[in-house]
């Protein structure tokens, strides 16, 4: 078996521009069409809340889109029809409030078919997404990679809000299908030009050597003749998976649950003005994106000893959360004077550094243990993912609520839930220092003769 080729910068580029279609799209479903339930159809807020925790849930199913697209040896079709399930979603989604304004139990109905195509969408393009770009790319490059998709994500965030926002205006039901339907079609336009011939160009060469561990991942016979409980049970059984998906769980807990009380936080008990505390929320992204932006240098200047240095990244970064969200905590009871913007630019910073680290340990991990599951493992971690932002908003609002009516005092509810924060973000980081070093062993009865033959001869001990 001839080594295989890996991405270089510009199909990580090509791979990156994937998740930035993703992220155009959802972001459209989870924040615009709220504040159309909310504010236009005057509808409870706990309506659109409902329906962001629906398209969550569904993506429990993420092992069952890995192991399919494990079972088929290609990542590409899972990739191009995640993103055209989820363009119809967000479609239908925009469609389903103006059917709200007629009849609302209609538009309910719909809006959450709609989510649930949404879910199932990100859950089948985002998983098989991940599993190429880790199998594509050189294990010194994972971090820069990972650092280059989510900072793309991020700009489309901002971009798509600003250009549907304008267009948008004067307000309608009709021009919020138009401009969802052209970015869902926009979206669905970029990824299948970005991902067109990419999978088969990372082919067999013999002049490139590259890890074993970096190759894309072809479809072996146990696999293809595996049922997904089989497979399942596999990854399952595996010390490193499961000890990275409930490290996913606890970190992604803490990180999720920031999100719907900083803002509350800096106007309840700092009394910022919606527009301060929305440039609050700026300073923080700002700190996100300078964080992963410094893990990526660093992972880049590393080069073969990369790994241990995301693992140094990850540990520091949980720790560094965990002690900047207990100093907002304390930051209630000392008063004002307390330097809340940077505290917080800093607790950006050390969010966005855990975060690129979490993914490019994720992109390595995944290669690891039996052959042939790398998409099940993948959506493992990514069902973890789901379930722990599906309860971290709510859990994050529910204690602040709970808190706020048992002791009467704002300051004790957001400092308690602060202090929760900061303990999970304690323990993810205790968890991500005891994870295993050395790489699980690949089973001999999983991999093929002549792979496994070769695998010995070409990875070199660690």
């Amino acid at each position: 078996m001839s080594d295989f080729r890996t991405l270089g910068w510009l199909g990580v580029f090509r791979l990156a521009l994937v998740q930035a279609s993703l992220g155009a799209v959802v972001v459209l479903t989870t924040s615009t069409l709220n504040r159309v339930m909310v504010v236009e159809l005057a509808l409870p807020a706990a309506l659109p809340g409902f329906l962001v925790a629906l398209h969550y849930f569904v993506q429990l199913s993420r092992p069952r889109f890995g192991h399919e697209s494990d079972r088929g040896g290609r990542r590409t079709p899972w990739i191009v029809g995640g993103m055209a399930l989820l363009g119809l979603g967000g479609f239908l989604a925009a469609s389903s409030t103006a059917v709200m304004a007629v009849s609302t139990l209609g538009g309910v109905a719909l809006a959450t078919f709609a989510f649930l195509l949404i879910g199932a969408g990100v859950g089948a393009c985002g998983t098989s997404l991940l599993v190429l770009l880790a199998a594509s790319v050189r294990p010194e490059r994972r971090a820069p990679a990972a650092t280059l998709t989510w900072v793309m994500m991020i700009a489309s965030f901002a971009i798509t809000a600003t250009v549907a926002g304008h267009y948008l205006d004067p307000f309608s039901f009709e021009r919020l299908m138009v401009v969802t339907g052209t970015v869902s079609l926009l979206a669905l336009a970029v990824t299948i030009g970005a991902t067109w011939g990419l999978e088969r160009s990372v082919e067999q060469r013999s002049d490139d050597p590259a890890p074993v561990d970096a190759v894309v991942q072809k479809k072996l016979p146990e696999t293809e003749a595996r049922s997904f409980g089989q497979a399942l049970r596999e990854v399952l059984s595996e010390s490193h998976t499961r000890a990275f998906a409930l490290f996913v769980f606890i970190s992604m807990l803490a990180y999720s649950a920031q999100d719907l009380v900083l803002e509350p936080f800096a106007g309840a008990v700092y009394g910022l003005t919606p527009g301060e505390s929305t440039q609050l929320g700026g300073k923080q992204h700002a700190g996100v994106l300078i964080g992963m932006l410094l893990v990526a240098v660093i992972g880049r200047l590393a080069g073969e000893r990369g790994q241990g240095i995301l693992r140094v990244c990850l540990v520091l970064g949980c720790i560094a959360s965990a002690g900047l969200i207990g100093a907002l905590a304390l930051s209630g009871v000392l008063g004002p004077p307390w330097p809340l913007e940077a505290n917080v630019f800093l607790l950006g910073a050390a969010n966005g550094a855990y975060a690129v680290a979490a993914i490019g340990s994720m992109m390595t991990l995944v290669s690891e243990g039996a052959e042939g599951h790398d998409g099940t493992r993948m959506g493992v971690w990514g069902a973890a993912q789901a379930i722990a932002f599906g309860l971290g908003g709510l859990a994050g609002t529910g204690a602040v609520d709970l808190v706020r009516w048992a002791s009467e005092s704002v300051v004790a509810a957001y400092g308690v839930v602060f202090f929760a924060q900061a303990a999970l973000f304690l323990a993810a980081g205790w968890l991500a220092a005891r994870m295993p070093r050395e790489r699980p062993a690949r089973k001999a009865a999983d991999v093929p003769m002549g792979t496994f033959a070769k695998t010995l001869t070409a990875v070199k001990p660690q």
